[in-house]
């Protein structure tokens, strides 16, 4: 297996003597390789999605993205990004709710798929308030923008690039591995199988307030690749209000996110009503009662520094829970939070350690519809003795060199897929990234 070495340049504005002032041309890389392994674990019983309990050794991810910019005209961001990835998801990506890997996608393979990731344009429209700098960063041009402002970002993308932009867990490349804590746990935000999605965003900034929504693309099939261009019937809208502070001298920021999906999807009672109807053998099935619904939900979320070094970040997320899990977890209330302290008291000014915690939730429709013995997009164990799933993840980062980042991660899971019949499961990482 081979491992991605990755270079990058980023151009400054012809004639302009400040390497971050005004880019007008950007080329980034990153390389991303991550090693999982579980210990083998205690489990009364397994089923068709479960999480095996047998030790698992061989698990690995592999991404590499070239971020490619262009700014056209004044205001206007063009953004490329072609991706290759292969993994070996543990388990075949079964038996979690917050499961290990968030660089593992669904369907992925040991060969390498070739893919565009992104390709977007960010429209920014200056309305005064004074200015503020925008630093160089992958899918970011250096810059000043004003202090109010519209931005219209259009185009193929994650809704991690605009929603929920937590300093502190949001991106598994280079902070916090888990699911659960790299988004509100309970957000089935719109996005295919490997997490992209076409639509757009719409941003208004004013000082230190910003409200952001948009409309997104639905895969075509439940957590399916090829995704439904008919915005006006299947898709994700999301709204988010965001207000920046300070405490104590240090900055914050809150946000309050709200989502409703619109597709077809299976409801739980709906399957479990069906299926007691008919006397079938077996179990229920969200497939055979899939209809034309909606999901809804909420997510607050806060950042917190304490110091230049030290900040804490803490996430509460809700969904209905009457639908199968369309694009992104089988979680339906999620409670996280952490610290992540960088090394600078002692003598490693580039290191990080993360601390975290989350506790996952099913609505009691699902717990009942597992409890009959049906199965999930990711978690099904023939039936179920619920308790909430908690995991605990640390991890260490260490600046190997200029650009290059090794972290050794580690993580504890209590009653994994919500079952008190199994676990708990521990699961061991390696990550290697390059960025420049």
């Amino acid at each position: 297996m081979g491992m991605f070495v990755a270079c990058v340049w980023a151009f400054p504005a012809l004639g302009d003597d400040r390497a971050d002032s005004a880019e007008t041309v950007q080329a980034k890389f990153q390389g991303t390789y991550v090693w999982q392994a579980k210990p083998s674990f205690p489990a009364t019983h397994s089923g068709t999605n479960s999480l095996a309990p047998e030790g698992e050794y061989r698990s690995f991810s592999i991404t590499a993205t070239a971020f490619l910019g262009l700014r056209p005209w004044p205001g206007g961001e063009v953004y490329l990004n072609p991706e290759v990835s292969m993994s070996r998801a543990l388990s075949d990506l079964h038996g979690l709710g917050g499961l290990p890997n968030g660089e593992n996608q669904k369907g992925s393979s040991t060969a390498p798929s070739y893919y565009l990731g992104r390709l977007f344009l960010r429209q920014t429209w200056g309305l005064g308030g004074g200015t503020e700098q925008v630093e160089s960063a992958p899918n970011q041009m250096a810059g000043s923008v004003d202090r109010q402002r519209l931005v219209l970002t259009a185009g193929k993308l994650s809704l991690l690039d605009v929603f929920d932009g937590n300093a502190y867990a949001h991106d598994p490349r280079t902070q916090f591995l888990n699911w659960a804590l790299m988004a509100p746990g309970a957000w089935d935000f719109a996005a295919d199988a490997r997490g992209y999605t076409n639509g757009a965003a719409l941003e208004y900034y004013r000082d230190e307030w910003a409200l952001r929504a948009g409309r997104f693309e639905q895969p075509s099939e439940s957590n399916g690749l090829p995704l439904d261009a008919n915005l006006g019937a299947h898709y994700g809208d999301q709204i988010e209000l965001e207000h920046g502070h300070e405490w104590f001298g240090q900055p914050g920021k809150l946000r309050l996110l709200a989502f409703r999906n619109r597709a077809v999807m299976g409801g739980f009672r709906d399957a479990i009503d069906y299926w007691n109807a008919h006397g079938q053998a077996g179990a229920p099935d969200v497939g055979e009662v899939r209809r034309l619904q909606s999901k809804t939900g909420y997510g607050l979320s806060l950042e917190q520094a304490l110091t230049k070094d030290v900040g804490v970040f803490a996430r509460y997320s809700r969904n209905d829970g009457g639908t199968e899990t369309y694009a992104f977890a089988e979680i339906e209330r999620s409670l996280s939070g952490g610290v992540v302290v960088t090394g600078t008291s002692w003598g490693r000014p580039r290191d990080d350690i993360g601390l975290a915690l989350a506790q996952n939730g099913l609505s009691t429709a699902h717990q009942a519809y597992l409890a009959d013995g049906g199965l999930g997009a990711f978690i099904g164990d023939g039936g179920i003795a619920y308790r909430p799933e908690r995991i605990f993840e640390g991890y260490y980062s260490l600046a190997a060199a200029r650009d290059v980042v090794l972290s050794l991660d580690y993580q504890h899971v209590t009653h994994p897929a919500y079952n008190a019949g199994r676990g708990p499961v521990q699961f061991l990482g390696l990550r290697l990234h390059v960025e420049r």
